[in-house]
């Protein structure tokens, strides 16, 4: 190599690379022999261009010892640099073996490159090389570089192979979510069947339903009737007896203010019922209407784009057959054609857009009669098959039994502090313990690796842990501001509750008050 060539590859130096200055100028002051500092001596060597790291001075038990060591960087440009130092102070005749044969040295520097010779030398300049380096040759320098190389190398190979398995895991990855998310779209597409089925079923439960309750409605009517002829015939007779004392005519005036109450409750109960069943049967049909209508209209709309795109085709073409009077008179007819297909699709297209608008009009109704029917069942036990439920509220009496079997005193205290702060949590807007995993029930939300939920499931268990999940998913389900709502909720099947639901509810229970009431 340039940076060794005329120098023995087998020759020996103190590795890392160190040379040796000697005649440092020193002086008594009193107490001990002082000379100049290893940064002094490190800039006078930077000027005359040999590149130092550091220069360290050597000290005895006298003082300095007019000897200092220059330690240079450990790879080729700093040997270069120790050559250089050493060829120049022998040129100027001031080498090792001039200051060895030399017996006036005056005030002027030696130098030279520290090699085996320093290395096994007795005195402070043995002592410091074999402390901070060793003896190695270029050859060995060279070895070593070489196998550091390969072990980079093999390193460097080591983690392209592992790039390469980890580029393959993640194209893996990519087109399983590919599959997924098709496998997602075909689940949607039958969710949507499902959901038009499912519409249809109700429209018709729901007439029938409605059909049931007017019959029912006719056989209450007939016995209020009855009832209400009864009692005018017994009034009748008791006058016409003159017999009538307090206790039978108290007990007259109660049955018929029970009867009229009775009807009249009957008959604003009917009409509620009526009315509700009502407006859900045209709902349900405006819309299965609608759906069958937007289909109808989607065919005949793009039957009649193909039609207009066929008539464009074949307008170019008869432009393209020449000028003859039978080619002229079918052009005619077919932008004729054309012209009333493109008028006909205006015209769809702006039906169209009325039945979207429509469409969005029944589904807020139909929001809006759930809401109804949710404001009107407020009132019911959470007992009850059917009624409405606050979506996202934390189960106070839950959290009461289960800090109950921690702690022996003030569990309630602890049970309500509990509480307080996860409704705080729950409302808090900066927190997503959230991500999207696919389940056999369907997709989860919940990040099991949340710190806040992890730490509550270690220190008061699962069943406090299912609490705060639970509400966490209804209230980011219900609600997008995170807060309270409220739900129409089937407590049997712990989900929620369908207005066929809530409406067949609403007419058991008509039914079993009647047959209480007679």
């Amino acid at each position: 190599m340039a940076l060794y060539q005329g120098n023995d590859v087998d020759e020996k130096y103190v590795f890392p690379w160190m040379g040796i200055v000697a005649n440092v100028p020193i002086e008594w002051d009193g107490k001990r022999y002082v000379g100049k500092s290893g940064s002094g001596l490190r800039d006078d060597l930077t000027n005359k261009g040999f590149n130092p790291v550091r220069v360290h001075p050597l000290w005895n038990h006298r003082g300095h010892s007019g000897y200092a060591v220059v330690e240079f960087s450990n790879n080729w440009d700093g040997f270069a640099y120790a050559i250089k130092l050493e060829k120049i102070f022998e040129s100027q005749h001031r080498g090792r073996l001039d200051y060895l044969g030399s017996a006036n040295r005056g005030n002027k520097l030696y130098g030279w490159v520290a090699k085996a010779d320093d290395f096994r030398s007795a005195g402070v300049i043995g002592d410091y090389v074999r402390k901070n380096g060793d003896l190695k040759s270029i050859s060995d320098v060279q070895a070593e570089e070489k196998r550091k190389n390969d072990a980079l190398v093999s390193n460097l190979a080591d983690t392209i192979k592992a790039k390469s398995r980890r580029l393959k895991e993640i194209e893996s990855r990519c087109n399983e979510t590919s599959m997924c998310l098709n496998k997602v779209m075909m689940q949607r597409d039958e969710m949507i069947q499902e959901y038009n089925e499912e519409l249809q079923g109700m429209a018709k439960n729901a007439r029938d339903q409605l059909a049931k309750m007017i019959k029912e409605r006719e056989k209450n009517k007939l016995y209020l009737e009855a009832q209400r002829k009864e009692l005018e015939l017994r009034e009748k007779e008791l006058v016409e007896r003159e017999a009538l004392n307090d206790n039978q005519r108290q007990e007259l005036n109660s049955l018929k203010q029970m009867n009229e109450r009775a009807e009249m409750e009957q008959k604003r109960m009917d009409e509620s019922v009526l009315k509700l069943a009502e407006e859900q049967k045209k709902e349900k049909e405006t819309l299965r209407e609608k759906i069958l209508e937007l289909q109808t209209k989607l065919d005949s709309k793009q039957a009649l784009e193909l039609e207009i795109e066929r008539l464009r085709g074949a307008t170019q073409v008869m432009r393209h057959m020449g000028d003859g009077q039978d080619v002229k008179k079918k052009l005619d007819e077919i932008q004729e054609s054309l012209k009333e297909k493109e008028e006909e699709l205006e015209d769809l297209e702006a039906l169209n857009q009325a039945l979207v608008v429509k469409e969005r009009r029944a589904n807020v109704e139909l929001q809006d009669a759930r809401k109804e029917l949710i404001d009107g069942m407020k009132q019911h036990s959470s007992r009850a098959l059917i009624g409405v439920k606050r979506m996202g509220e934390l189960n106070v009496k839950r959290f009461k039994e289960i800090t109950k079997r921690m702690f022996v005193e003030d569990a309630d205290f602890k049970a309500a502090e509990l509480c307080s702060i996860w409704e705080a949590h729950l409302r808090d807007p900066n927190w997503h313990p959230f991500k999207v995993v696919t389940t056999e029930n369907g997709p989860k939300e919940i990040d099991d690796k949340d710190e806040r939920l992890n730490r509550l499931k270690h220190e008061y268990g699962k069943a406090a842990y299912e609490l705060v999940t639970t509400a966490l998913l209804e209230m980011n389900e219900s609600s997008s501001s995170r807060g309270i709502t409220t739900e129409l909720w089937n407590y049997k099947l712990e989900r929620k509750a369908t207005i066929k639901e809530g409406i067949s509810y609403v007419v058991q229970k008509l039914k079993a008050s009647k047959a209480k009431k007679r």
